[in-house]
């Protein structure tokens, strides 16, 4: 755990707009404490008294660092007249307690601040003036993949095989452990981090200044995971964002944010017997995405709320994305004090975090009325039942009873119906399998890679696979290992459609939830003693949250019966969830494809897009973890697990799922072993005392600087190659042929590219796998990388030489500045047409990847523009797709809209975003490609003001148009100013 900073909070400085408000608050047996007290805030603005719960946390921390610059009193002020229909239209500066990364966007992070003491180094400056501000730790869980199954030793053969592929990404966390005091690692195999983070980091408030004059807080943060979410569920306000902003907020840099307007929920009743936490969340994923809640806080109220176990609240907080909040938050109360309590906590961080949330007037859950939301939805928890989701998107929610009977309907339906588009006369025939799986396989192959420029949901998580090694040409084959299973002689097994091929008790969601856990074990139990058993074909495994839940799997007993259906240990961490699921056996990838089947996995996951558990598994199904268990047994998805037997157990008696299923009362009887206060204070003490061989044995450089050791995977980002204390003018240079240029213009620019709609951050910045043809490919194969070891994007996010040749080179996106074919098609690929910038006789207009053409106008010293439609930077949050253009050279995007974050991502980066009028585009310009321009911006760069754009066509005449400047806040004309953020933080940390 990383440990707190040591300077003062701005609430201990002197000059406080609101310094009346510093109030004292009384633990039961401890110190006094101060605190800014919102009930006093409330004396001034009445109506802070019926804010969201949520709200009130944000408007606590914009109280507390009103410094009068960076968080001023008309920020307080806005936020204190929330009012539930109001437009919102005021950015807000949320300063966040701390910042949770994950092992594949948290490496990045790393690199940027290691940079930044490299340049403090050379300018002789202390690099321990670079510091994060706020504590920061970085959980190593996305690398593990289940290579090894159904094997005692599986856990340590995984294990061993992560480590040697990311030794290179660990000797450098091991480096920034040691160099940052603020900068903790929970190493691999303790855990995912979102459960990490709600047992351990989380410590509900937080404290500055000593003793005497502490000012307390909550605990509050920002994550570069989407399901950062998860710890809302014990009233932590906090989500996922985008790298860019996580190092912002982590330097100290407030996070900015649109008033919100705050779905409600209120649950009624008490869910019934036999239905579980994650088929309540399937639930309320369902009703809330239908409700349109994207980019919403969501906050739960009401008696069925009360009645909620944390870990339930956990659970729905964890799929906020699935339903499209920002949040999904649960207000703290008797429920959040016993799981801190249960969980380990010291009694005086209890009793601190109550009597704070007391103070403040936060404890409890509201009742009906009690606080003014923008919109309310309800749900009786007594209508929830039995569900799974899928088989592509996890809003789609279907009844128990009615997965067989909708798989059948959608193997037939169109795919724009969300079906399979097979001929129904094929639904029920079986294909031999070559060489069938007649024991279970002792090692898999590592997965093929999704190809360049698949769709969204196919390559979402791909960056979280980092051991797709087998980086081939589209169309190559992916060679099988050697196993007792593919070597066997064929004996009759065959595959066909519905059949689950994966079964996995993985992801953060449900894996954190002792009450499913305890269901699953309880459920395999019965099933053994009924005599059931998982066919050996079937890859399944478990993937816990923590090791906690080993620990009370085995005091209860339950575990071996897992391990006897196939649910062996496979390791502490993300697994199938993000696509590490490792492959199936040649032979069954084989069948899959020679017949196109449709076949099924089941994974206690939140996400089931089509191919991103395997490549060739289409059909995925979200399930509580005993219903995982459950469909391993029964083996197909055709099967209506409501009346249908789950197989024949002991002399040859039909078993069914009502005959294995646990009750409440088993359940409920097992969970004391789960909540062991000293358990989880024993397991998490071995982070520092006992963490492992494995991470013992990685060695990185010492010292307060880092060494830049030769590496493809690590290496100093050039962001502060010319960086100086002083400014230097912001011009991209070139000769303006207006003569109104100033110091913001953009002159002589070139147009990289006319992008349509909808260009998405994959499109931007692929984060599969590498084609050996690319112009990254081309540089790994000159350093001595062999195309097996490419691995992804993803995993080379640290190594900027591979990021900035990956920049626009999915193979999907299409340029419209190349010539349409004779029928009208387009080329596809991140290709460009390059105009030389000296015209000669033998000057030619000639057709190459982006980046070439991009480092011969950085050699002409020509800037570059890029031109898009609406959504431009859609899709995940990846500060790679900002970080990539500016290394390219491109210093404005115009576009008829922008995704909030990418947007904020490239004002970060210094490229200007550029906004065209209604109506406008650069098809209504009739842009092609080879004209030159300029863009004007405002000459003090005034927010959201008007620019222009002075266009050259090739036949010399010229058009002016005017665009809004998406530069939408003062701090943010402060980051362009300075050339980005990141180096506006470094000049203010080593101006301190």
């Amino acid at each position: 755990m990383a440990n707190a900073p040591t300077h003062a909070s701005p609430s201990s400085k002197a000059a406080h707009a609101f310094a009346s408000t510093l109030k004292t608050f009384q633990p039961a047996s401890g110190k006094a404490g101060k605190f800014y007290s919102l009930p006093a805030l409330a004396e001034q603005y009445p109506s802070v008294k019926r804010l969201p719960v949520s709200v009130r946390i944000v408007l606590e921390s914009v109280l507390r660092n009103c410094d009068g610059k960076k968080v001023t009193a008309e920020h307080v002020e806005q936020l204190a007249h929330w009012a539930p229909q109001a437009e919102r239209t005021a950015e807000i500066p949320f300063v966040v307690s701390r910042v949770v990364l994950q092992d594949f966007t948290g490496v990045p992070l790393l690199a940027d601040l290691a940079a930044m003491r490299s340049v403090a180094a050379r300018l002789g400056k202390d690099p321990k003036a670079i510091e994060p501000l706020v504590p920061v730790d970085l959980v190593v869980d996305h690398s593990i993949m289940v290579d090894y199954f159904g094997t005692k030793d599986a856990i340590d053969l995984n294990m061993k095989l992560e480590f040697q592929r990311n030794q290179e990404r660990y000797e450098f966390m091991k480096w920034g452990m040691q160099a940052f005091d603020t900068f903790g690692v929970v190493p691999p195999g303790f855990g995912i981090v979102h459960q990490v983070n709600l047992e351990f980091l989380a410590r509900g408030v937080h404290k500055s200044g000593d003793d005497a004059d502490a000012v307390y807080y909550p605990d509050t943060l920002v994550g570069t995971d989407s399901h950062t979410t998860m710890i809302n569920g014990i009233g932590v306000v906090g989500w996922g964002v985008g790298g860019i902003e996580a190092e912002a907020a982590m330097l100290g840099q407030p996070v900015y944010l649109l008033t919100p307007d705050v779905v409600g929920m209120e649950l009624t009743g008490q869910l019934r017997e036999g239905v579980t936490a994650t088929d309540l969340v399937l639930r309320v994923t369902e009703t809330l995405r239908r409700e349109k809640v994207v980019g919403k806080f969501v906050e739960f109220f009401g008696e069925g709320t009360r009645s909620l176990a944390l870990p339930d609240r956990a659970t729905i907080g964890n799929m906020a994305p699935e339903y499209g909040a920002t949040m999904g938050f649960f207000p703290v109360d008797e429920k959040t004090i016993d799981y801190f309590r249960g969980t380990g906590r010291t009694e005086e961080e209890i009793e601190a975090f109550e009597a704070y949330f007391r103070a403040q007037g936060l404890f409890g859950v509201a009742a009906a009325g009690e606080i003014d939301y923008s919109q309310v939805v309800r749900l009786n928890l007594d209508e929830v039942t039995p569900s799974l989701a899928g088989p592509k998107r996890p809003q789609d929610r279907i009844e128990l009873g009615n997965v067989a009977s909708q798989f059948c309907s959608l193997y037939s339906k169109s795919n724009a119906e969300n079906g399979f588009n097979q001929p129904a006369s094929t639904l029920n025939t079986r294909h031999l399998v070559r060489h069938p799986d007649a024991e279970r396989a002792e090692t898999l192959p590592g997965a093929p890679p999704t190809p360049m420029g698949a769709e969204r949901s196919v390559v979402e998580m791909e960056a979280n696979r980092p051991t797709l090694a087998m980086a081939h040409e589209q169309g190559g084959q992916v060679a099988s290992v050697g196993t007792p299973a593919t070597q066997a002689a064929s004996r009759g097994l065959t595959v066909g459609n519905g059949d689950v091929l994966i079964a996995a008790i993985t992801s953060c969601t449900n894996t954190s939830n002792p009450s499913v856990l305890l269901a699953a074990g309880l459920l395999a139990k019965k099933a053994v003693e009924a005599g059931l058993c998982v066919q050996p074909h079937i890859k399944t495994s478990l993937a816990p949250g923590s090791r906690i839940v080993t620990e009370y799997l085995t005091e209860t007993g339950l575990l071996p019966y897992l391990e006897q259906l196939g649910f062996d240990l496979v390791g502490y961490g993300c697994t199938t969830c993000i696509g590490n699921s490792g492959d199936l056996t040649a032979e069954l990838n084989e069948a899959i494809n020679d017949s196109d089947l449709v076949c099924a996995a089941v994974l206690s996951g939140n996400r089931n897009f089509e191919a991103r558990i395997h490549p060739n598994i289409k059909a995925n199904f979200l399930a509580s973890p005993p219903l995982v268990v459950a469909y391993a047994l029964a083996g197909s998805v055709l099967r209506d697990l409501t009346t249908e037997p789950l197989g024949k157990g002991t002399d040859g008696k039909e078993v069914f799922l009502r005959d294995v299923w646990p009750s409440s009362d088993e359940i409920q009887a097992l969970m004391k072993f789960a909540m062991n206060g000293e358990a989880f204070r024993a397991n998490y003490a071995k982070v520092k005392t006992e963490p492992g061989q494995l991470w013992a044995g990685i060695h990185g450089v010492t010292g307060n600087a880092y060494t830049w050791p030769a590496s493809t995977y690590i290496a100093e980002p050039p962001f502060f190659a010319d960086f100086a204390m002083e400014m230097k003018a912001t011009s991209a240079g070139g000769t303006g042929a207006t003569g109104q240029n100033n110091e913001f213009s953009v002159t002589g620019a070139r147009i990289m590219a006319l992008f349509g709609d909808s260009i998405t951050t994959d499109h931007i910045s692929p984060a599969g796998s590498i084609k050996g043809s690319s112009p990254a490919g081309r540089w790994l194969q000159a350093h001595g990388v062999q195309k097996a070891d490419f691995n992804s994007y993803g995993s080379r996010r640290g190594n900027h030489d591979v990021m900035m040749r990956g920049t626009f080179a999915n193979v999907r996106i299409k340029n419209l500045m190349i010539p349409a074919d004779k029928d009208g098609s387009r080329e596809e690929g991140g290709v460009t047409l390059f105009h030389p910038g000296h015209h000669t006789p033998d000057s030619v207009i000639e057709k190459m990847p982006i980046y070439d053409a991009a480092m011969k106008y950085i050699a002409e010293n020509t800037p570059t523009v890029i031109f898009a439609g609406e959504e431009y930077g859609t899709g995940s949050s990846r500060d790679w797709a900002a970080k990539g253009t500016q290394l390219l050279g491109i210093k404005a995007v115009v576009a008829r809209s922008f995704e909030r974050i990418h947007r904020s991502n490239l004002v970060g980066m210094g490229v200007l975003p550029l906004q065209f009028l209604p109506g406008e585009s650069w098809e209504t310009l009739k842009l092609v490609g080879s004209e030159t321009v300029e863009v004007i911006p405002h000459p003090e760069l005034k927010p959201q003001s008007e620019a222009k754009l002075h266009i050259t066509r090739a036949d010399g005449t010229h058009q002016e148009v005017t665009v809004i400047l998406r530069v939408d806040t003062p701090i943010e004309v402060d980051y362009y100013r300075n050339g980005g953020i990141l180096p506006y933080v470094l000049r203010q940390l080593l101006a301190a």
